[in-house]
């Protein structure tokens, strides 16, 4: 499906035009933190009864878990504990750690300070649940080392906890260089990155993000960097909004690289999008589910419901819960158990 107006894709979600709270719109982070310290005291308490009202319902036992997970992203005010209480309780396997409260670098926050891990470990495995993936933000077209050495944090942080996966981006052309040279140096960079998560035993994947979210650009990109350690997070959404290709497709081209995956719906808006509930949008999320469950992949299937960019958005009790119940659904229905 192909859209008129080709959006660029930014961490912070999709760059529109409108200034109105509701339509997907670049947030600067310091106004992320301040409306999520408006909103922490009234999210707490609505936790707070959330909890109560969860602590009495039946959980989803770990051996009737599918392959569901959920990005921190989504939940920005969460402590780590309701995290994880709220992942078990609707029936979810893995997390995806992107961002944590006050900080997106999840490296300098301190319940995953090294003396904590032997605890958080435990307690995932109490839980039954997994790390599955850490989202730094270091982009790989940039030619600043402390891109590089944020990549290589995390990788650290991700082989202490047991993750096997560490997601970094592209992510831009460079203005007055051929995009030959980007290309090249992108690959450089995630070859030498990928060599410190090789011997690691963690796999580096570029996501479909920002100026590479169309099969072509990407493999091109992962075929330079020709690593074991080098790999794909697909970004379903951001594959068929931005770049018109269907599931089909891009699991046709990329699908022997993909190691993890983001989900989300959204519609289209006068400015640009909207994200909404899984199911409610015109991003066909079941079909991209089926395509990829087709390939026999293994991986988790991930909610990345960017509430931390976009405060007024549905809550995350509401939609998180809502993608499990509906993911679920789509999961049985391509055959995953």
């Amino acid at each position: 499906m192909k859209h008129s107006t080709r959006l660029r894709i930014t961490d912070c979600g999709l760059r529109a035009s409108a200034h109105k709270s509701d339509v997907l719109t670049r947030n600067p982070q310091s106004a992320v933190r301040d409306h999520l310290s408006r909103r922490a005291f009234l999210q707490s308490s609505a936790f707070a009864l959330l909890g109560a009202a969860c602590a009495s319902a039946p959980r989803v036992s770990a051996e009737k878990r599918l392959p569901l997970g959920f990005s921190t992203l989504g939940c920005p005010t969460w402590s780590l504990d309701q995290i994880l209480d709220f992942a078990e309780q609707n029936g979810f396997v893995a997390i995806e750690l992107r961002g944590l409260q006050d900080k997106i670098d999840i490296t300098q926050h301190p319940d995953l300070a090294p003396a904590r891990l032997p605890k958080l470990k435990q307690q995932l495995a109490d839980r039954g649940l997994t790390v599955v993936c850490l989202g730094a933000s270091a982009r790989m077209h940039d030619l600043d080392a402390a891109q590089l050495d944020e990549a290589g944090r995390y990788i650290d942080l991700a082989y202490a906890l047991g993750t096997p996966y560490v997601r970094v981006f592209g992510d831009r052309y460079i203005e007055g260089e051929t995009r030959e040279a980007t290309r090249e140096r992108i690959a450089a960079n995630l070859r030498r990155v990928g060599e410190r998560a090789y011997n690691r035993g963690v796999t580096l994947l570029i996501e479909s993000h920002g100026d590479f979210t169309d099969s072509p650009s990407l493999l091109d990109v992962l075929e330079r960097a020709n690593s074991p350690a080098v790999a794909l997070l697909w970004d379903a959404h951001h594959t068929f909004v931005a770049s018109g290709e269907a599931p089909e497709e891009t699991v046709r081209q990329l699908g022997r690289w993909i190691r993890h995956t983001h989900l989300k719906d959204s519609v289209a808006v006068p400015s640009g999008r909207k994200y909404v509930l899984t199911g409610a949008g015109e991003v066909p999320v079941r079909q991209q589910v089926e395509a990829l469950a087709k390939t026999g992949y293994r991986g988790s299937y991930s909610f990345e419901w960017e509430k931390r960019w976009h405060p007024d958005i549905e809550e995350p009790e509401v939609a998180i819960r809502q993608y499990a119940e509906v993911g679920r659904g789509y999961l049985r229905g391509a055959g995953v158990r």
